[in-house]
């Protein structure tokens, strides 16, 4: 994380990130970045793996996707540019459920 500091980058951690309203997160986000363009990269194991599980780092404890939804619905006012989603792994997740998230995703 001090890397990531000292190269101007600043996060928030999921542990504080669930509590917040999702307003909240994008108002924080949108003090930053202003009326710069914005891209959005969105790695799948940010979801739990109940929701998530055809990832290569699932992550336990994750948001559920409509925490995940609430958030980025919120972005709308920013001057998104571009997004992506990444580390959707379809052969370890024979449910689809990983697929299902990431097409809901973008």
């Amino acid at each position: 994380m001090t890397g990531d500091r000292k190269l101007g980058f600043e996060s928030i951690r999921s542990d504080k990130l669930v509590k917040m309203d999702p307003k909240k997160v994008v108002d924080w986000v949108a003090k930053k970045v202003k009326d710069s363009p914005v891209y959005i990269s969105i790695d799948i194991d940010v979801l739990d793996p109940s929701a998530a599980p055809g990832t290569g780092t699932p992550e336990c404890g994750g948001m559920l996707p409509r925490e995940l939804f609430a958030i980025i619905r919120e972005c709308r006012r920013l001057n998104i540019i571009g997004g992506d989603v990444m580390e959707v792994l379809p052969s370890y997740d024979t449910s689809e459920l990983t697929s299902w998230a990431a097409t809901n995703t973008l």
